[in-house]
């Protein structure tokens, strides 16, 4: 039997059962993807390399005057990943890898032309996160990344070093498939264009002036 035949709308228990409570009407299976644990690391790094390669337009004239650098996607890469479970805490492990986040760097050449470039900020982890029990399906160790780096100093061959605030964040995920209650699907209101009125604030005034004012 297929899920839609196992689980239609008239197939909730108690209440809601012929009855929609609050609004509830069906059953939905959602593909997701499950955390099943989390943290974050937010660190302030001082004298990071940035070596700044895939640099538009090509050949800037040194020395190079650094404007800023950010991160690219919220995706980090991970790295050399190692997960040891811990023997006196089954459901937990040990979670070493490195980090790579992804930036753009913006800077001005010799000669006042501002150019691009691409460079990678990599942060070592260590922690401790709870790891599923072993499925079919596969877990997964995520991380979602920020990074900015606001000031930072030329230092030759197309690097420089920078400070760097960054936000880490690990996650330990599987592809699962939920059965949540719904309440329909989501109504679409029309879009709202764009209309700038130069005449608006005028049109509010009052036609005459308010007695005593």
């Amino acid at each position: 039997m297929s899920f839609f035949n196992n689980f239609q709308a008239d197939r909730f228990p108690g209440p809601i059962s012929g009855n929609p409570l609050n609004g509830l009407c069906e059953k939905v299976c959602i593909q997701v993807k499950k955390v099943f644990d989390a943290c974050i690391k937010q660190i302030t790094d001082e004298d990071v390399v940035l070596n700044v390669t895939n640099i538009v337009p090509s050949n800037p004239a040194s020395p190079l005057t650094f404007i800023s650098a950010k991160n690219i996607t919220s995706k980090g890469e991970i790295r050399n990943l190692n997960i040891t479970r811990l023997e006196d805490k089954p459901k937990f492990a040990r979670i070493q890898c490195l980090v790579a986040i992804p930036l753009e760097v913006l800077f001005v050449d010799n000669n006042g032309v501002e150019h691009k470039g691409s460079a990678e900020i990599v942060i070592p982890e260590d922690v401790i996160l709870h790891i599923p029990e072993a499925s079919i399906m596969p877990y997964e160790i995520r991380a979602v990344v920020g990074a900015i780096c606001p000031d930072g100093a030329y230092i030759g061959e197309n690097r420089f070093s920078v400070t760097a605030c960054i936000s880490i964040i690990l996650e330990v995920v599987v592809d699962v498939v939920l059965l949540v209650p719904s309440y329909g699907y989501c109504p679409i209101p029309p879009c709202q264009e764009f209309n700038q009125e130069v005449c608006a604030t005028f049109f509010e005034l009052p036609l005459y002036p308010r007695n005593g004012e």
